[in-house]
């Protein structure tokens, strides 16, 4: 794609003047940029946004975000939140980058409009929104009464119309990566694995993994391995096979105290109530709980009673 700007190929503005809402501080356009060094990660004071003209590359961020850019993506950087972006190693890429902070950019953080979690945004078609962003450009180089003023609100009206696209991750994306995250909580329900560590098979940091996980799924990723647990639990007890104590050690608990602690903080029920609820099935031999109580031992062959309704906070 031919490129076209009234810009030049290697500008750098920067402001002199502030608002009380904020300011954009600077803005240029790179046509061979580099990007940055992928250790260690940098941090700013002030947010960025990275339109991408040409070229390709990657993003990272310590929050866990890692992700591909292609011309196209506007790619957005936080103030505090380490980062690493930029091309593949000899290679270069064509950018237009903003700096700005304030008030109203805070506020819009805090209201989830710009969110850490979702640094990157498709905005296509490359031309039309290259154009947009280069009116806050050359804005920036006014130096009338108002002109300060005036970048911040053509920002913020580029940002509102690209908070109003969809993001960048589609919902295919999303559902094969919460299948695959969600398969592996749910096979490691002994919590053998540390959560971490169930985060870096994904190939993210915890903190980053967690954030996406809760969006997705509406619960945390220990939450969900909870829930998981106490329903294979549930299916356990209703089969009749395995008393509470074996049970709690088929399932990595310390002991069936702290089986029964947490199958009850989850279900409001005990597993010695939940067993008694069950439909007496006949013809059944019995086992013994460890507790001095039996309870009808055999596979069951209807469904047991679901854990779906508690409180799954």
């Amino acid at each position: 794609m031919a490129e076209r700007s009234p810009l030049p190929s290697q500008l750098v503005v920067r402001a002199a003047a502030t608002t009380p809402v904020g300011a954009v501080r600077a803005a240029g356009r790179l046509r061979a940029g580099r990007g940055l060094p992928v250790a260690p990660l940098r941090v700013l004071d002030s947010y960025a946004a990275v339109y991408l003209l040409a070229g390709s590359g990657r993003y990272a961020d310590a929050g866990g975000t890692r992700t591909a850019l292609a011309p196209g993506d506007l790619l957005l950087l936080f103030p505090g939140l380490g980062h690493t972006y930029g091309p593949p190693p000899g290679q270069t890429w064509s950018e237009l980058y903003l700096l700005f902070d304030g008030p109203v950019f805070d506020l819009w953080r805090s209201t989830g409009l710009l969110d850490p979690a979702r640094p990157v945004r498709r905005l296509e078609p490359v031309d039309r929104w290259a154009t947009a962003f280069e009116r806050v450009v050359a804005d920036l180089q006014r130096t009338d009464a108002g002109a300060a003023l005036s970048t911040v609100c053509a920002l913020l009206s580029v940002l509102a119309d690209a908070e109003s696209t969809p993001p960048r991750e589609d919902a295919q994306a999303d559902h094969w990566w919460l299948s695959r995250a969600s398969a592996l909580l749910a096979d490691d329900l002994r919590r053998e694995q540390p959560l971490d560590a169930v985060a870096a098979r994904m190939s993210m940091s915890y903190d980053g993994f967690r954030k996406r996980f809760r969006r997705l799924a509406g619960v945390s990723p220990a939450r969900y391995r909870a829930l998981r647990c106490i329903d294979r639990a549930c299916e356990l007890l209703a089969a009749g096979e395995l008393t509470g104590r074996q049970i709690a050690a088929a399932l990595g608990f310390n002991d069936e105290f702290h089986f029964s602690r947490r199958f009850h903080q989850i279900t409001g029920r005990t597993p010695s109530q939940f067993r008694a609820a069950l439909p007496p099935l006949p013809h059944r031999a019995t086992i013994s709980s460890g507790r001095g109580d039996s309870r009808p031992a055999g596979r069951v062959t209807r469904e047991p009673p679901s854990t779906r309704g508690v409180d799954r906070r």
